[in-house]
């Protein structure tokens, strides 16, 4: 990192960044010669120590295609609190992460829990997640980071 000062090293801090973040960017690899980053909204949490993306898909499509051909995914999340004038000029006031890790499709009761975690943090009432997995045209995926880094810009 080049601003070593903005980065954001304790854990719990980074994840409070994440909790803010109302949604992530999925960097996949494998559109031809080209990376494929797609929207998408998500839960977490952190087991054991690890952190633990979800998100949800249509059953079939680009992103599912390109996850089985290879799971290792880029996650990018961050939250835009305005420009600031720093004195020199304009600059953005900010905070991200950026994860590395593996895709991969969960079925059964963890995807019920994925789901769930998902509504949660979306602030998603009235929906159970258990409803939302039996219509049958949802995938659900768990990312397994394996590393995370966190910045800020003020805030």
């Amino acid at each position: 990192m080049r601003n070593w000062q903005r980065e954001i090293l304790d854990f719990k801090e980074i994840t409070s960044v994440l909790d803010r973040c109302p949604s992530i960017r999925l960097g996949i690899n494998g559109m031809q010669s080209y990376p494929y980053v797609v929207p998408l909204s998500f839960g977490w949490e952190v087991c054991n120590g690890r952190l633990y993306i979800y998100f949800h898909s249509a059953q079939g499509g680009a992103k599912i295609d390109l996850l089985k051909n290879n799971c290792s995914v880029c996650v990018e999340a961050d939250n835009f609190n305005g420009y600031v004038d720093n004195g020199d000029g304009i600059t953005c006031d900010y905070e991200s992460v950026i994860a590395f890790g593996k895709a991969w499709r969960i079925d059964g009761i963890d995807a019920v829990h994925g789901m769930q975690l998902l509504l949660n943090h979306c602030n998603i009432a009235g929906y159970d997640a258990k409803d939302c997995i039996k219509m049958g045209n949802t995938a659900v995926f768990r990312i397994a980071v394996d590393s995370i880094t966190g910045k800020r810009r003020f805030n």
